[in-house]
């Protein structure tokens, strides 16, 4: 069976979970550096969907590095099948958080033109937050497509 690099058990697996987890908790840190995100939906729906994507991937990612040393990696139509949703599903969520926080973030650059409604450098760590979002955004949508793509050589 050949094998497709990013699929659950190889390292390009754990090297796209390791991603996921490094720019959804830097997502999160620089959300949550000022006190105030709570004040706006969007914020606080980011803060939620990088919350429930850190321990999806640190998950998938421990089965990734467990497949890796005991070189068994699992090959059932089933795990593959929820696992793929499970990506999909936080990626699609993660996608409209991250560009609600950054349409949010711009408005609230733009309406205050005297007297801006967040200070530019709380804003800057709202777009931070936002890129890296869509950060992770990306590397959970290649985790599923790359699961994605294996699962008919299952069936």
């Amino acid at each position: 069976m050949e094998e497709v690099p990013g699929t659950l058990g190889t390292s390009a697996s754990f090297a796209l979970r390791m991603g996921q987890i490094i720019f959804a908790s830097s997502s999160l840190l620089f959300m949550c550096m000022h006190i105030q995100f709570y004040s706006y939906t969007s914020f606080c729906y980011l803060v939620t969907v990088v919350s429930l994507i850190i321990p999806w991937s640190l998950i998938l990612g421990t089965a990734d590095l467990y497949s890796m040393f005991v070189e068994r990696p699992s090959r059932q139509p089933g795990i593959f099948v929820v696992i793929i949703i499970g990506d999909m599903f936080l990626s699609f969520l993660s996608l409209a958080a991250a560009a609600s926080t950054a349409s949010v973030t711009d408005v609230l650059l733009m309406l205050g033109t005297e007297q801006p409604f967040c200070p530019p450098r709380v804003c800057s760590r709202y777009q931070l937050s936002a890129a890296m979002a869509f950060l992770s955004w990306f590397f959970l949508l290649a985790s599923s497509l790359f699961n994605l793509w294996f699962l008919p050589t299952l069936l």
